[in-house]
């Protein structure tokens, strides 16, 4: 990082000091490039709320957004999952989720920043739903603009690994996998009815394994049931976990459709009038 661009932040922490929005100099031990002012302020507020106490080194980076290991007041290992950026490849991409979802349809012409914060605030919302459903994902704590804080799965900064991380490791005996492949598929059926959410871009890449349990992760583009592709997207969830079982990790395992036709069979006994829950928004 540059000279000016440290100067830059030195500065910002003073004035928050000043404005007594930090008691101490412990916040950031880590400082990087990709850190603006409005993204340091947000880290500061978070502090302020007391939802954050450190925030400590990356833990995942991708095109959007990075994931940092942070500590709570009390000391709890946390996951600090900040929104930095706007592609052009993440506007198309983001298209065919909230096209059809009125709650969502008009963020893509949003500008960047207000993108990005609608939609770390739409990750927040289907964490909450999801994990009110039962189903094991990162805990939501708080959030503020393009932050979201959750629950650390993994320990001491070192996060679990993904389902596909966790085979290529030879994590995964028969028995477990079958143990997990069991749950997930239990997970998109209770997202799917007590939530009323598809996770809509399900794999192996986005499941994380920890004490042989599996956990949801990265659900920003979860649907509702009630969107025009769901059960697109839902046929879909269930084809790509069961590919991976059955073609990488080499177990027995059900026929998707007969998955999906009892997934909708329960659903249609549990919702007959198959009314989608109005989603509880989060607010700042």
């Amino acid at each position: 990082m540059a000279k000016k661009d440290l100067k830059k932040i030195e500065l910002e922490l003073r004035r928050a000091e000043r404005e007594n929005r930090i008691k101490d100099k412990d916040l950031f031990e880590v400082v990087e490039e990709v850190f603006d002012r409005r993204t340091i302020l947000s880290i500061l507020e978070l502090r302020k709320r007391g939802c954050l106490k450190t925030l400590k080194g990356v833990v995942s980076a991708g095109k959007e957004a990075r994931v940092y290991w942070g500590l709570s007041p009390s000391g709890k290992d946390l996951a600090v999952k900040i929104y930095l950026t706007v592609t052009a490849e993440f506007r198309k991409s983001i298209w065919k989720y909230i096209k059809g979802d009125p709650r969502y349809e008009w963020i893509g012409k949003l500008p960047r920043h207000k993108l990005m914060a609608v939609w770390a605030r739409k990750e927040f919302s289907n964490l909450k739903r999801l994990h009110k459903a039962g189903i094991a994902v990162p805990e939501p704590i708080c959030y503020y603009d393009t932050i979201i804080v959750m629950s650390f799965i993994g320990e001491r900064g070192q996060r679990a690994p993904l389902l596909k991380e966790a085979y290529e490791a030879g994590l995964l005996d028969e028995s477990t996998a079958r143990h997990i492949l069991d749950r997930v598929l239990t997970y998109i059926k209770i997202a799917y009815i007590r939530a009323r959410l598809i996770h809509a871009d399900l794999s192996e890449y986005n499941i994380m394994v920890w004490n042989g349990e599996p956990y949801i992760i990265d659900v920003a583009q979860a649907v509702r049931v009630d969107h025009p592709n769901a059960l697109e997207f839902l046929r879909r969830d269930i084809v790509n976990i069961i590919r991976f079982f059955s073609e990488d990790v080499g177990i027995e395992t059900p026929d998707p459709d007969n998955v999906l036709k009892e997934i909708l069979g329960e659903e249609e006994r549990v919702n007959p009038e198959h009314r989608a829950e109005k989603e509880d928004e989060p607010h700042e």
